[in-house]
């Protein structure tokens, strides 16, 4: 579901948009998330376990990257090509943009695969369309109606072991953006050799400043949805790189 816009509705209290991703559909198989609130009850994952739903409120917190999680027991096999479904249990904001990031392993999971270093890129992406940002043609608008996101795998992407991070970016308080992000332990199968050039790849944290210009809406990360007459937006971070073949 790549898609270079966004939009929003209406104000609400902060503790309102929280939410996380708690399971994964990938090839007709469903797997559990972890369940921040219930820890005991979690089964085994592929998700990097999260202590709770709070945003994240800023770019520089450790947070930022997998919510605070750092390891899983499991992780799922792929096709390159296929998708991988995201499923949330609860969303409520509709404004703001989804981007979906992967980071290849330098190795096994454990120690060496936790997303340390400038290795993350994008392969999805949604913001804003139709010109108006206190609207509700956002990203985010479509998993308070789905409480799901599918994204593809590129088909060319080569093998490996990886880790897909979902992003969603809660703008609906003015100036405050609010950031939820999960992971999740994947190895990707295919033939494929496609890696993204390095002007594509980003550490996480700090993938964006916190001061972005919120006038400008290039890459911008504070905004004013209410009060701003901008007419585009473009999600922090970068592009999907053009190489990947969807």
């Amino acid at each position: 579901m790549r898609f270079d816009l966004l939009a929003l509705s209406a104000f609400a209290p902060l503790v309102a948009a929280h939410g996380a991703v708690t399971s994964y559909i990938i090839g007709g198989t469903t797997y559990p998330g972890y369940e921040g609130f219930s820890p005991a009850s979690s089964p085994q994952t592929i998700q990097f376990q999260w202590p709770n739903y709070d945003p994240t409120m800023t770019v520089s917190d450790a947070k930022m990257r997998c919510n605070g999680g750092t390891s899983a027991q499991l992780s799922a096999t792929v096709q390159a090509g296929s998708n991988v479904t995201a499923v949330w249990k609860q969303w409520t904001h509709e404004q703001g943009p989804v981007q979906v990031w992967l980071f290849k392993c330098p190795g096994a999971f454990g120690s060496s695969c936790k997303g340390d270093g400038k290795g993350w890129f994008k392969i999805d992406e949604m913001g804003m369309w139709g010109g108006k940002l206190n609207s509700a043609n956002w990203g985010t608008a479509l998993i308070v109606k789905n409480l799901k996101w599918s994204s593809e795998i590129p088909r060319n992407l080569a093998p490996g072991n990886y880790l897909i991070r979902h992003e969603l970016l809660a703008l609906h308080q003015a100036n405050t953006p609010q950031f939820y992000a999960e992971c999740a332990q994947l190895v990707v199968q295919g033939s494929g050799s496609a890696v993204p050039p390095s002007n594509y790849l980003y550490s996480i944290p700090t993938y964006a400043p916190q001061n972005d210009p919120g006038i400008t809406l290039t890459r911008d990360i504070k905004i004013d949805i209410y009060s701003s007459q901008a007419t585009t937006y473009t999600p922090p971070g970068g592009r999907v790189w053009s190489g990947f073949q969807f």
